[in-house]
Formats: structure tokens, sequence, C-alpha cells
């Protein structure tokens, strides 16, 4: 735990008061801080007093003038004030185990830190929560709380995830929901285990302790499941049987709270061979993050986009890579884009020989399977990818190549898209 401030925001509050860097901050309005969640808890409030103290431990307090809400300004070591907490457990179906070799460091690494679900919209299964920190997620009020559920049978539970905190951490959850916590859930299903019945408890269950959302996302497997529980994919006809009792159960939710609350994701869908359902069904898109809705809000975007072009587009020929599950659906919009403007393009799917075939969605796809699957075909003159496919606010692929390195190995320049509509209208119109 680092509560030493190592930089102060120009203009800041707690510049303007006079704090400086190498303190360390003790408490705020007579709260200890532990780290960012009690900064940014006990620092929401409007003229804060601080106790700081000195590199040479001397300690002073200090008033901070502020209006309610504003952020006091100060920046620590890290962004938690302290270390991530890596995951305690050995999940059957984890994907981190199920990496390639050979990638880099952080991608191995698997968080379950409560801090991360509040501040970064993570999911974690509350197994390594003490009792003292569940209490203070309730005392302090935060919300929302993203939780992997994936069943609430303790023993079924405590199996899929690899730990006897499994069963025994579901009491947060009803503790976390007779608080009014507001909390999203997650279920990875995977096909013999945690379908069927077990999935009807594990919705009822849910219900009944609050929950406001849970997406419900097949498991996934890659070709690096050597050692490894023996799972099976998510086929047509489990897609089929679990959409239908996940629509089912949500009707009754709809019905009785005014909320379906568990979505099916679009890869469901897609397995399934169903069409996806409409804008309506997604309330909002409350678990888009999971990839609920996903492919129906582009879809919406996209025609709103297009119904404001009026007349044809000089653009140059493009391609656009992305997985196997969503090819079909851009290469519709690809063909309605050329209907309207007169700028023609291609998508392709890539196959991911990278993870397996078994894997299908974009935003796994490599920076060498592009290599490797377009080289030397006729691409035009530009080549669009979609942003998923890239690290977080960067340009590096899962195998560590770069956006740059694609370029060169293509011999055209790549154009990274948003996850959205209006963004992929204007990258196949030559506007970004």
């Amino acid at each position: 735990m680092s509560t030493i401030i190592s930089s102060i925001d120009p203009r800041s509050p707690a510049e303007r008061a006079g704090v400086r860097t190498g303190e360390k901050l003790l408490s705020i309005g007579g709260h200890d801080i532990a780290d960012v969640l009690d900064y940014r808890f006990f620092g929401y409030d409007p003229d804060p007093v601080l106790v700081l103290e000195s590199p040479d431990r001397l300690g002073r307090t200090l008033k901070i003038k502020k209006p309610e809400g504003e952020d006091l300004g100060l920046n620590f070591d890290t962004y938690l004030m302290d270390a991530p907490r890596p995951c305690s457990n050995h999940c059957l179906f984890c994907f981190v185990d199920q990496m390639a070799p050979g990638c880099r460091d952080t991608l191995y690494f698997k968080d379950d830190d409560a801090r991360l679900s509040f501040l970064m919209g993570n999911y974690i299964t509350l197994t390594n929560l003490s009792p003292r920190e569940a209490q203070r997620i309730i005392d302090l009020r935060i919300s929302p709380i993203n939780v992997s559920v994936h069943a609430t049978e303790p023993q079924l539970r405590s199996t899929l995830l690899g730990s006897k905190a499994g069963g025994e951490s579901l009491e947060y959850m009803r503790a976390f929901g007779a608080a009014g916590i507001v909390m999203n859930g997650q279920i990875v299903l995977c096909p013999g285990w945690n379908d069927g019945e077990h999935l009807q408890r594990t919705m009822e269950d849910m219900a009944a302790w609050g929950f406001a959302s849970c997406s419900i996302v097949p498991v996934g497997l890659t070709k690096h499941r050597q050692g490894l529980a023996k799972l099976k994919p998510v086929d047509r006809e489990t897609a089929c049987a679990v959409i239908g009792q996940v629509d089912a159960f949500g009707a009754k939710c709809l019905k009785q709270t005014g909320s379906r609350m568990f979505f099916c994701s679009d890869e469901l869908y897609i397995r399934a061979g169903r069409p996806l359902p409409d804008e309506d069904y997604y309330e909002d898109y409350v678990q888009i993050e999971n990839g609920v809705g996903l492919l129906r809000s582009l879809i919406t975007e996209f025609h709103a986009a297009l119904r404001l072009e009026d007349a044809p587009v000089s653009a140059s020929p493009y391609t656009i890579a992305t997985g196997v599950s969503a090819a079909p659906f851009l290469r519709e919009l690809s063909e309605l884009a050329a209907d309207r403007t007169g700028v023609t393009g291609q998508v392709i799917a890539i196959e991911n020989d990278f993870f397996g075939h078994t894997v299908d969605v974009a935003g796994l796809v490599t920076g060498g399977d592009l290599i490797a699957q377009l080289k030397g075909r006729p691409l035009g003159d530009r080549l669009l990818i979609p942003v998923n496919m890239l690290r977080h606010g960067g340009d590096v692929f899962l195998d560590d190549l770069h956006v740059s390195d694609v370029e060169s190995a293509l011999g055209v320049p790549v154009t990274v898209v948003e996850q959205d509509g209006f963004d992929l209208l204007d990258a196949i119109l030559g506007r970004k």
C-alpha cells in the first residue's frame, strides 16, 4: 500500500491548498485512507480536512476548499494506491490458462480485485474478499459491483472456480443485495456443467438476490488446453436450448420487474443460427461490455449513419478484416454502403490459427494471423480492422505485433475502427 503523493494536478484544490508531492496522505475527514476507494469516497465531500505526513515523518492538518464531487487532484505511485489483487481461483474454463506460450507477461496475470470492479468494470468472483472488505463495500455504498457468478449451487460453484471459497462467497452476493448494492452478473456457460437445471437455479437465485442484470456467454476454448479439464464447446443445439430457457425466464422477470435481467450474448445467437433480437430487447445495452447487443448496436448505428448519406462518395476500395463470427454481419453492411454510396470493398474472415478455430471473435485475432492470411491477396488501398483487436489504448496485438508491422508486411495502410456504426461508415468512406 502506498498513499505517498507522487504528483498533484495543476490548478487542483490540493495544489491551491499547498499539498506537496512526497507527502503521505493519512486520512480525509477523520477516515484512514487505505487505497483508492477510500480516497475517492471520502474525498468526494466538500471542504475535507486532510492529515498529511512529510518524508521526515512530520504531520500536519490541512483543510481543502472545494465543492462536493470535485476531485482533490492527488496522484499516487499506482492507480489503486496498492498492488492489484491476483486471482486465487483455478477456474475450469479460465481463458488465461489457455493462452499460447510466449506472450507478454501481462496477458498471464489474472486479477480478481473488487476495487477494479467498481472503478474499471472488471468482473470478480468475490472469493478473495475478506469480511472486512465486504462490509466496507456495504458501508461505502460502492456500486455497481460486477460479479462472475457462473453457478449458485455452492458445491458446483466451488468446482467451477476450483476454490472452496466459490460456495462460501455466495453469502456476499446475498448481503450485497440485501444492502441495496447494485450487482451485474456474468455466467460462462459450460455444457454439461452449469446449464439446464443448474442454470435455472442460478437465474432464480440471482433474481431473488437483487441482481440488476446478467449476461450468459459461451465458454471460450482454445487449442492450448493440455492438462486442463475436458470441456465441450457450445454447439447449435445447446445454444438454441439456452436461448429458449433464458428468454423464458427473462420474460417472467420483465413482467414482474420491468427488466429482463438475463441476456444471451451475440455469440450464442450466432451459434444457434438465429437472428439477433431487435434493439428494444437489450434495454439500453446494459450488458454490452460482455458482448450482449454489440452487433445490434453496430448495425443500428450504421443504418442511422447511412441514412445521412444522400450522394455518391469518392473513396478508394478497401478490405475489412474481422473474426469469423462477425464477418457475415459486416459483409451485409459493406454491401449496403456500396449500394448507397458507390464505395466498394470486401470483408475477409480471419481464421484464428493462434488460439484455434473454435475461437471466432474479432477481439482475439492476432497480427500474425492477419499477415499470414492476407499477404498476397488484393486488399484494395486500405485495410480496416476493429479496435478490439488491439491492446486497450494502444496499437499492439495479442501476439505483440504492432499495427505498423501489419502495414509493412501487407503494404497497405491500416485504419483502426471503433466499435461504432458511425465510425465504421466513416472508415469505409475514407474519412478517417
